[in-house]
């Protein structure tokens, strides 16, 4: 398993930046809670998700989260990782799936370590149905 991914998944808590009912945030967030995680979801515009108290950055999250899933566009992950930054986080895991090049670089600079082009539900907890599909794959091809 890549090292970076490995230590993130150590954490047990993650904040989920970008948790939608209509987006993958929302799965990933949906889905490390029922494998056992501790998830905080992040969204400007909710104050509740799935029943849970959202918050509406990461610098409203409780102290003690050092790490974030980032499932945002592009266009919002410079704000979200100075948000990281001023909160404390020191882990940040951009989903895959979306160009983040420039905010990986920006969170590198901060000395933030990063996870990109993985999906953390091929990593955090027991892996199962199509997940775990993909795990076999990337372990076949080499990118897990």
């Amino acid at each position: 398993m890549d090292k970076n991914a490995a230590e993130f998944v150590k954490s047990k808590q993650f904040a989920v930046v970008g948790v939608s009912k209509r987006k993958f945030g929302g799965s990933i967030y949906r889905t490390l809670k029922a494998r056992g995680f501790k998830v905080y979801p992040v969204h400007p515009a909710l104050t509740t998700y799935d029943s849970d108290p959202c918050f509406r950055t990461l610098r409203d999250i409780p102290p003690g989260v050092d790490a974030a899933v980032i499932a945002v566009s592009p266009f919002h992950a410079d704000e979200v990782v100075r948000d990281a930054q001023a909160a404390g986080i020191r882990r940040l895991w951009f989903q895959q799936g979306a160009d983040f090049r420039d905010a990986v670089l920006m969170a590198e600079a901060y000395g933030i370590e990063t996870v990109t082009g993985k999906c953390i539900l091929l990593y955090a907890g027991e892996v199962t149905g199509v997940h775990a599909v993909h795990r076999f794959f990337a372990k076949v091809f080499r990118t897990y």
